[in-house]
């Protein structure tokens, strides 16, 4: 077989992007097709109505998505978008049911759907907008690099405008992590995110011989210089701000880990891991003991069931929830997740487990390992430094916090507030992660578009062609 004919087979995207966009558009179908049958099971179990218009317009936005991607990213990672698909369809349903057993518990006993669920379908579909108006915007994965330090200022002062707020324009159930004005709610933390992981990685990139070579040996490790650390520390800062004043735990465990992941994958050094755990060690021991909410936080952890009905309510139930499903769960509508506070939003992995089990919760966390490693491999590809550590940046977020909040809710670490991607209610993480989604769609697409076919090799040197390199 010809080498021309080989590499043809290979890299389909080279010779027509109907391969991959197909591959892609039949994922999105199979995903859709997976949220239908789990909104038609949940339909039956509570013998409600189907969710037919819900779902032709989540089928409709899903093909919006894919035709972004088709349009604007075509040799784009084609498993990427499926994945985000299915989980936000799952989560929709998982609110859908939340909201009907709501209904239900009413005091007039009439079922049918609440708004939580519309809304959330309404967010989506402002998602994929977002989604679709960044692969627009950002035509290239090197152009936020030169906003660098714009978007570092940007993101510290989001993240702390609601700790100087009145508590009545940024309060939630005792946390101080909104902005609340006349009936509309917005985390700017969620966007705050995304602009300090595009600050760190320009500015790791400038400074990376700072990070690499610079620095003094001590044992088997390089040591930074101290003034080198002044991004950690700011880091740190912010994180233990955050953490005090606006009582979001989850959320300072968020920032400082992905950071710090970066910094790793940046310098290759393992004194960075080493130091950045020891400076958050420092600072929550602090925190614990001069805070009461931290030191709740913690005592819940250890035994919830000291205090179960107050503080240990949730995580208790949460745990009851798991243990109910088992392995094959209860089946969707068949459990009692309701019984959760914030099964909605905090708790969504709780429902999984409880109605899907621990086979449903498994599937879904596969689904974001295929995410998280597919964002990886997209920032393996590209061959600019930049782009390298804002894809993984942005691959790590996604995985960490889900971790986080799996952690939180089987009682692994301490309970953190964080929402599950994709799947928890909620405006802000939506629209925040689908924006990372499009920021990794275009890292993948720039580094297969980066690849060049090998050239076809010659009969005779009378074939062959000359090439003219300007110096």
């Amino acid at each position: 077989m010809h080498p021309e004919t080989i590499f043809r087979d290979r890299v389909p995207e080279r010779t027509g992007m109907a391969h991959p966009r197909r591959a892609e558009l039949l994922l999105c179908v199979a995903a859709v097709a997976l949220t239908a049958f789990a909104g038609f099971t949940l339909s039956t179990s509570i013998g409600a109505g189907p969710m037919v218009s819900a779902l032709g317009v989540f089928a409709a936005i899903a093909l919006c998505a894919h035709l972004a991607v088709r349009f604007w990213a075509p040799r784009a990672d084609p498993v990427i978008l499926p994945c985000v698909v299915a989980l936000n369809g799952i989560g929709l349903v998982l609110i859908e049911r939340l909201d009907r057993a709501a209904a239900l518990s009413d005091d007039t006993g009439a079922g049918g759907s609440s708004s939580d669920a519309m809304r959330q379908l309404i967010w989506t579909g402002i998602g994929v907008a977002l989604f679709a108006a960044t692969l627009i915007v950002v035509k290239d994965h090197g152009q936020p690099a030169k906003y660098g330090y714009t978007c570092g200022l940007a993101g510290v002062v989001l993240l702390l405008i609601p700790a100087v707020l009145p508590s009545r324009f940024s309060e939630v159930n005792g946390g101080k992590s909104w902005i609340l004005l006349s009936g509309f709610s917005i985390q700017p933390g969620e966007f705050a995110k995304v602009l300090l992981l595009i600050f760190i990685a320009a500015f790791l990139v400038a400074n990376r011989d700072l990070f690499t070579i610079a620095g003094k040996r001590f044992l088997w490790m390089t040591v930074p210089r101290l003034r080198d650390l002044g991004p950690l520390l700011l880091v740190t800062f912010v994180a233990v701000i955050v953490l005090v004043y606006e009582k979001n735990l989850g959320f300072s465990l968020l920032i400082f880990g992905t950071v710090l992941a970066m910094l790793y994958i940046g310098t290759g050094r393992v004194s960075w891991l080493f130091i950045g755990i020891g400076m958050f060690a420092v600072g929550a021991i602090l925190a614990y003991n001069l805070y009461g909410h931290v030191r709740v936080r913690v005592q819940v952890w250890q035994d919830p069931f000291a205090t179960y009905n107050t503080t240990g309510y949730q995580i208790a139930q949460a745990l009851f929830g798991l243990a109910t499903g088992g392995i094959p769960g209860t089946g969707i509508g068949a459990g009692r997740p309701q019984i959760v506070p914030f099964a909605k939003t905090d708790f969504i992995i709780s429902t999984i487990g409880e109605e899907l089990g621990l086979v449903g919760l498994t599937a879904i966390i596969a689904v974001f390992l295929v995410l998280t490693i597919r964002g990886f491999t997209a920032a393996l590809s590209t061959r600019d430094a930049f782009g390298k550590l804002l894809g993984g940046g942005l691959a790590f977020t996604l995985a960490w916090q889900l971790f986080v909040v799996v952690g939180g809710v089987t009682k692994l670490i301490p309970l953190t507030g964080l929402t599950t991607p994709f799947m928890s209610y909620g405006g802000s993480s939506l629209l925040a992660n689908y924006i990372i989604v499009a920021l990794l769609i275009r890292i993948s697409h720039d580094a297969r578009s980066a690849t060049t076919p090998p050239p076809r090799p010659p009969g005779n040197i009378a074939e062959a062609q000359t090439e003219h390199i300007r110096r």
